[in-house]
């Protein structure tokens, strides 16, 4: 069974439903009432997009409601994971967010947690019983919508991994490697790099995880401008997007998830994850 705490994320369709019902006090802590007519022996997958501490607190408030129904198997879905890109202390004074996030998780004891292309190695390394889903079939259905003949682009070092593994799920799609600078005091980003002297027109889909500003990938679309590439695609996993879609009209097409949040009449086109998953 599942208990789906976002009503407009339903990745498991065609499974039955816990109802339930949320609010939030004046105070501003949240609350959850959950109906009790289910069979507790069953296994349950609470899903779930983490888009505040608030989302965050609903889904532990939900966990201790089915444990106190004595619900004893619980798994989570939730397919953005929050902090995942603060799995590392760059500076005296900050915390490791990844960290704070997956021990109240692990607190919870669940029998697995699911998450979507994971933003490093350090998530499922801290988060126990995780499994991650890995972005293949994403990029495989943005392909068959722009075409074949394209090569993949690493925005930086730490996507360079993930993306050899697609590269080789696709068949060997060629991969060009990229760099990028930035001031971990201020976050600015600079020196862009694209190692290959000429793209000889061909056409370059970007894949990266997350997209929040949208900064590395305008900065990266100059560069492969500049060896002469083709036409630009950018396919992130999660797209938070938060200066909206006109800083990257660089791009001839933008392909996301609703791992987030939900686009409506915006200029990103969307792969659910319920085609995924």
């Amino acid at each position: 069974m599942i208990l789906n705490l976002d009503p407009n994320f339903r990745p498991f369709p065609g499974q039955k439903e816990i109802d339930f019902k949320s609010f939030i006090f004046s105070g501003g802590e949240p609350h959850i009432k959950i109906n009790p007519d289910f069979d507790v022996n069953q296994k349950i997958t609470i899903t779930h997009r983490l888009n505040s501490f608030n989302d965050f607190g609903l889904l532990c408030l939900a966990v201790d409601a089915l444990r106190r129904m004595d619900v004893k198997v619980i798994d989570l879905f939730i397919p953005y994971f929050p902090a995942a890109r603060q799995d590392r202390v760059m500076i005296k004074g900050e915390p490791l967010s990844v960290k704070v996030y997956a021990d109240i998780i692990n607190a919870m004891q669940l029998n697995k947690v699911s998450v979507f292309d994971a933003h490093s190695e350090v998530t499922p390394a801290l988060v126990n019983n995780c499994d991650v889903i890995p972005n293949h079939i994403f990029i495989q259905k943005v392909i068959k919508t722009i075409g074949s003949n394209v090569k993949l682009i690493s925005p930086d070092g730490g996507a360079l991994k993930k993306i050899y593994k697609v590269s080789e799920f696709l068949g060997g799609v060629d991969v060009v490697e990229c760099s990028k600078s930035r001031d971990v005091k201020t976050g600015r980003l600079s020196g862009f790099k694209v190692y290959e002297d000429d793209l000889q027109g061909m056409d370059c889909l970007i894949v990266d995880d997350i997209c929040d500003g949208g900064g590395t990938f305008v900065g990266l679309a100059e560069e492969l401008k500049k060896k002469n590439a083709g036409k630009l695609y950018l396919a992130v996993s999660h797209g938070i997007f938060n200066k909206g879609f006109e800083v990257l009209d660089c791009f001839d097409k933008i392909f996301t998830t609703n791992s987030f949040k939900d686009f409506e009449g915006e200029s990103v086109e969307v792969v659910k994850l319920s085609e995924l998953i």
